[in-house]
């Protein structure tokens, strides 16, 4: 599909088709590449470096590389769907940020609306599952050049997904007691990734997971998102206090979807499955406990 706008107006020789190109997505480049740098400056902090000379730096690549492939996989995967489905989008704009891994992520903006439950769900489902797909090899590199290590005093750990006990579990069999895996840096970029991919698929509002609800299951989105609300809640008060600020926010910004045109539409085969395949990618992603301290 072109990048090219078609301009009907009047020209010296009388009506005609007049194609202009689209400006160049200066914003979209700079947040990027400053994104680039704040990741592998976090990166390098976290290879445990510290990043005084371009030597140094370049010790964060392996982990900014693989966090913007997995979340440029996932953005353009709504991207190219929205572009299919004739939904006007932006390109991803990457939000870079001063926080332990140097971004809050990225997102594309719809600026018309989806029309069908079909292109509904394919939008919403073509984003997590990109980048899911793309980090599992991220993530069996990353374990295979982890390595293991006593645990020694008080520490803080990363909660474990399904997937993320799965692949260890393949990689290095059982762990002993008192030893756990200091994940390598492309390991930990794979978590992240299955860790944001788990968060846009939680069934609330006009999250991903908000779009594949809605189409699937119409009737019940109002009952699936407060329940979805509720167990966040749960989590926030018993397991980790970040899902209470999660849900909170959820609550604010919006737990209710706006309607498609043709709200009675059957969902084809090929769409239920997609939509079932991104609910088992939920399940096996989610953390209860992203984060503790032993």
């Amino acid at each position: 599909m072109s990048d090219e706008i078609i301009d009907l107006s009047e020209n010296d020789s009388g009506w005609g088709v007049k194609k202009t190109k689209k400006p160049f997505p200066y914003l979209n480049v700079v947040l990027f590449l400053i994104t680039l740098f704040t990741t592998t400056f976090a990166g390098s902090l976290f290879s445990g470096k510290e990043p005084k000379s371009l030597a140094d730096l370049s010790s964060g690549l392996p982990f900014s590389l693989s966090l913007l492939t997995i979340l440029l996989f996932h953005e353009f995967g709504h991207y190219l769907m929205s572009r299919k489905y004739n939904v006007e989008a932006t390109l991803p704009y990457f939000i870079p940020a001063p926080s332990f891994i140097g971004t809050f992520g990225a997102i594309i903006k719809m600026k018309s609306t989806v029309r069908s439950k079909k292109a509904l769900i394919n939008i919403g489902a073509t984003g997590p599952l990109a980048g899911f797909f793309i980090a599992i090899p991220f993530l069996f590199y990353g374990l295979l050049n982890s390595k293991m290590t006593q645990i020694k005093g008080e520490a803080m750990f990363l909660g474990d997904s399904i997937i993320m006990k799965l692949a260890t579990y393949i990689v290095w069999g059982n762990i002993p007691e008192g030893y756990d895996i200091v994940l390598h840096p492309v390991a930990f970029a794979a978590w992240i990734g299955m860790f944001v991919t788990a968060m846009n698929l939680i069934p609330v509002g006009q999250l991903d997971g908000g779009h594949i609800i809605y189409a699937m299951f119409t009737k019940n989105f109002k009952k699936i998102t407060f329940i979805s609300l509720l167990i966040l809640l749960i989590l926030g008060l018993s397991k980790w206090e970040g899902w209470l600020i999660w849900s909170f926010l959820l609550f604010i910004l919006g737990k209710n979807h706006p309607p498609v045109e043709d709200v009675f539409e059957d969902l084809p085969l090929r769409e239920k499955v997609i939509g079932y395949l991104s609910i088992v990618v939920f399940l096996l992603t989610f953390i209860p406990t992203p984060f503790k301290s032993v």
